[in-house]
């Protein structure tokens, strides 16, 4: 077998190359990972997203503060108002997720950039393998033994061969770790769309939340504004009343008056009894009274004071009994209509007197079958049912007044 002589100025100028190759390849396994890893994206949506947390909590708060005014209080002006607190979180919470979504588009857009630097050096380390594999297929399958044994000593065949394993470590560590790297970013990248794609969608959910409760707030401001109308309706209707009830005490007491001067007169007959006695305690229950219901239905309301759901505050001074409009309505007693004429609020009224200074009161009459003056007995018609209230349904008013004083009717009529 042929001696091999000294390594030629063109080999050492071969093996000067692979050197300077290797020193590249291990600079690029360190430098490439570390400028990656630099230029990772920091975690600048973290504050985005404690804010955004903080705003989701605000306006859950609201949320629970709506439940409990819309089940507790009926204070329209409130409920606007936290709507308007709850559509004004809904649009920072909105605008929190368009600037996580624009620095999450600029993370996509750092990984994509990263991406193209390393499979772009990683092409340029595979032509460069391709290269050295085309070399190593030139000089054969030996060359590797041909450099080892042309060696001129031990200690330069040993060299050669730490030279050659650490050259064919730092081309698979390069392999390996550029391919790492791609699959890394390809997964951050594929992470970041799809954190993209559910911020979009979450920005475009909350961007219709707030439009429905900017809707709900304009609803509810209509609301309030139609409230506030009715609360001054019911003002002016309450005033009414009073007026009409002063006006109706005033025409009781002007009857008591002519009935006494008409007893106090010279030669006057005795004044007949009060046919709505027994009278019933003040303090008795409701239906243990003697007198029978003018007309038969559920009670509307009650006597004295109510409080009505507007928060708004109605004193009665009778009962009304729900009933369908033209049911008959009878006397509750024998007596004399004093009175047959509309009244204002209390609509056509029918007045009786009882003897002694004791009146029955009907209101909300659509009809008045008797006349002033005339003589009715226990149970005779008096009228039919109407409606006089808009804002109630057909009934009748009916007062119990002794005396002219108006008392509750309940202690006065027995059980239906």
């Amino acid at each position: 077998m042929a001696v091999r002589t000294a390594p030629s100025a063109e080999r050492r100028a071969r093996r000067t190359r692979i050197a300077l190759c290797a020193l590249r390849s291990a600079f690029c396994a360190v430098a490439i990972p570390a400028a990656l890893s630099a230029q990772t994206p920091a975690p600048s949506t973290q504050a985005q997203r404690a804010e955004l947390e903080k705003v989701r909590r605000e306006r859950a708060a609201l949320q629970q503060r709506m439940r409990v005014l819309q089940g507790t209080v009926h204070d329209l002006s409130e409920e606007v108002a936290n709507l308007d607190r709850q559509a004004d979180a809904t649009a920072r919470l909105v605008s929190g997720l368009d600037a996580q979504l624009a620095s999450l588009d600029r993370d996509v857009q750092g990984a994509t950039a990263r991406l193209y630097v390393a499979q772009k050096e990683l092409d340029g380390k595979t032509v460069s393998l391709q290269h050295r594999l085309v070399d190593i297929y030139k000089r054969g399958p030996l060359y590797t033994a041909e450099v080892l044994f042309s060696a001129a000593s031990l200690g330069e065949l040993v060299t050669r061969y730490k030279y050659l394993h650490e050259l064919a470590l730092r081309d698979r560590s390069l392999v390996r770790r550029v391919q790492q790297l791609r699959d890394d970013v390809l997964a951050q990248q594929s992470l970041l769309v799809r954190l993209r794609g559910e911020l979009a969608r979450n920005r475009e959910e909350k961007s219709s939340e707030e439009q429905r409760l900017r809707s709900l707030q304009t609803e509810r401001a209509a609301s309030l504004a139609q409230a506030r109308q009715q609360q001054d309706r019911t003002r002016a209707r309450l005033a009414q009343i009073a007026r009409d009830e002063a006006r109706l005490t005033s025409v009781i007491a002007s009857l008591e008056d002519a009935r006494k001067r008409a007893e106090a007169r010279p030669r006057a007959p005795a004044p007949a009894p009060s046919t709505l006695k027994p009278r019933a305690s003040t303090a008795s229950p409701a239906g243990t009274g003697t007198l029978a219901w003018p007309v038969n239905g559920s009670l509307l309301y009650r006597f004295g004071r109510v409080v009505n759901p507007n928060n708004t505050t109605t004193r009665w001074n009778g009962i009304g009994i729900s009933a369908a409009t033209g049911t008959v309505v009878r006397a509750v007693a024998a007596g004399t209509v004093v009175l047959a004429e509309p009244m204002g609020t209390y609509g056509l009224t029918v007045i009786v007197q009882h003897g002694g200074g004791d009146y029955s009161v009907y209101g909300s009459l659509a009809r008045a079958d008797v006349r002033k003056g005339a003589t009715v007995a226990a149970g005779q018609a008096l009228g039919t049912v109407g409606s006089a209230d808009p804002d109630l349904p057909p009934h009748l008013h009916f007062e119990v007044r002794p005396g002219g004083r108006a008392v509750d009717p309940l202690t006065w009529l027995g059980k239906r």
